[in-house]
């Protein structure tokens, strides 16, 4: 397994919509497994593969505890059903280093995807792994976290976003 680099604020392929999966093989499994170890490796709970720099529909997320992990590794996720309830998390980005902010999201989600050997699953979620699937799905759908701040909470970070970018350019 190898740790990837993780893309940040600016890189272009952020805002990608990411490609369709149609080949379930060794190679993307390893693509997973790479994703999982760099997302653990980075203290995440969630990555998305334009996020290491993949134009591919696929994200893996742990929701779960120490204890009791609860890994998903998703081809093509989408979401079929939305609630009308919100809920508020906190949330942060591998790919914002740093930034956090309150984001309002549906509080439960259904989403129909396909696992790393293309068997298609579905799942319910509440809470925290409903955030995480959503973030991460947004990720592979060409959009950030940020694009869900009111222009107000999103101006009150323009420093700290300037220096992300200004980190960025520097590598």
């Amino acid at each position: 397994m190898a740790v990837m680099e993780i893309r940040t604020y600016g890189d272009p392929i952020l805002r990608k919509n990411a490609e369709t999966v149609t080949e379930f093989n060794d190679e993307l499994r390893q693509i997973f497994n790479d994703m999982l170890e760099t997302m653990y490796v980075k203290n995440g709970i969630g990555l998305a593969a334009n996020q290491v720099g993949l134009d591919k529909r696929i994200l893996v997320c742990d929701s779960g505890t120490r204890e009791k992990p609860e890994v998903y590794k998703l081809a093509n996720p989408e979401i079929t059903e939305s609630s009308k309830e919100k809920t508020v998390f906190e949330e942060g980005c591998l790919s914002f280093p740093g930034l956090t902010e309150k984001i309002t999201r549906p509080a439960a989600i259904t989403v129909k995807a396909k696992d790393e050997n293309g068997k298609d699953i579905t799942i319910k979620a509440t809470g925290l792994k409903a955030t995480v699937l959503q973030h991460e799905i947004d990720h592979i759908n060409g959009r950030v976290f940020i694009d869900r701040m009111t222009p107000v909470k999103k101006m009150l970070h323009n420093k700290e976003l300037k220096e992300i970018k200004k980190l960025r350019e520097k590598k």
